[in-house]
């Protein structure tokens, strides 16, 4: 067991399932954290990993954080999180997709699953075709559902606004600096309400065609990969992959406010506390981009209930996040505790284990 998780990853999962299709050449784990609060759900990343132990520790620390995530948007759902292992060439495959789509039937309603990375809204139906667990789907104008993307920027966005105005005191962002990493679905959605605005902009990704022309749609900058950490900004915007805050990594930091949508930005729970030892606020990442499953979960509760969400249902929840944030820096300063420990102290008592 010690090959695949440390204790902490591990964090009292109620139930991890490897799954293996010989025929359609499908692995994938699946990793419930908690059902506490209902049906574990969290969306199923499509990814290839060198070293099998890495999707290991993802699905545990995504599990975890999906777990955080819908507790703290209200939402009457557990956490969970699934992986799908992709070889070199990121084959996918209709045969892949039904097998997962049966592996996540037979929980029996345990696991609902959604759209992640490497995962699209036609992947989502041809999961449907296996099970009714599955959520994502598109949907008819002015309904809730869909692509979650859009959704979990409309909420990175009202939290990087809550995080300017605590922390620099401004109503808006006209003039303020972000450097954004990641210009995929979230992060260009990010970046263009931030230019709306009047935000200055420098951008980058691994992708460096994608970063010029998003700097160009926005009127910003598309600098490399290697800088845009230590880039001197406002606000530090990380919106591609995780574990990028460490004891290498944040000494670079030269912001006052970090605020992204990547899930696990924080290598250890640890390095939260190296955040506010340096002074810079820290929005948790499960907390400011929780707009995506607020959709896709108001979708798939209600298609469940026969009561279908609105738009202005869902505005209204994302809406919300802005305050929460708020709450936790503002316990964070009367306690002296991080912003990710208050966060996450908050988030177990929600789901039973205070």
């Amino acid at each position: 067991m010690a090959a695949f998780w440390t204790e902490a990853d591990w964090d009292e999962h109620e139930q991890v399932e490897l799954v293996h299709d010989r025929e359609s050449g499908l692995t994938a784990i699946i990793a419930l954290h908690s059902t506490h609060l209902g049906p574990a759900a969290g969306g199923t990343r499509f990814w290839h990993y060198a070293d099998p132990s890495a999707a290991m520790r993802d699905a545990l620390r995504l599990s975890r954080g999906m777990s955080y995530k819908n507790a703290m948007a209200g939402l009457p759902m557990g956490g969970g999180k699934a992986v799908v292992l992709l070889d070199e060439n990121r084959t996918k495959t209709p045969e892949m997709l039904a097998a997962f789509g049966k592996a996540v039937n037979d929980l029996c309603g345990r696991y609902v699953t959604a759209e992640d990375v490497g995962a699209s809204e036609r992947d989502m139906v041809e999961i449907s075709r296996q099970t009714i667990h599955v959520c994502g789907l598109p949907v008819e104008e002015g309904a809730v559902g869909g692509d979650p993307g859009p959704f979990t920027a409309m909420g990175i966005f009202l939290g990087i606004k809550a995080a300017v105005a605590h922390r620099l005191g401004r109503a808006d962002l006209d003039g303020v600096r972000i450097a954004l990493q990641g210009c995929g679905s979230v992060g260009g959605g990010v970046a263009r309400l931030a230019a709306s605005e009047g935000a200055v902009l420098k951008v980058s990704d691994i992708d460096s065609v994608r970063a010029q022309d998003l700097a160009a749609q926005i009127g910003g900058e598309a600098i490399s990969p290697d800088a845009i950490m230590s880039t001197e900004c406002d606000v530090f915007s990380p919106n591609a992959l995780g574990a990028i805050l460490d004891e290498r990594t944040i000494p670079t930091l030269n912001c006052a406010i970090v605020a992204g949508g990547a899930n696990n930005q924080l290598f250890r729970a640890e390095h939260g506390k190296l955040l506010a030892e340096r002074g810079i606020l820290y929005a948790p990442d499960y907390v400011i981009n929780a707009g995506g499953i607020i959709d896709v979960g108001l979708e798939y509760l209600g298609r469940r209930d026969g009561k279908p969400y609105s738009m202005d249902d869902l505005r209204e929840r994302i809406g919300q996040i802005p305050d929460r944030l708020t709450a936790i820096w503002r316990e964070s300063e009367e306690t002296g505790i991080s912003a990710d420990a208050v966060a996450d102290r908050m988030a177990q008592r929600l789901i039973g284990r205070g």
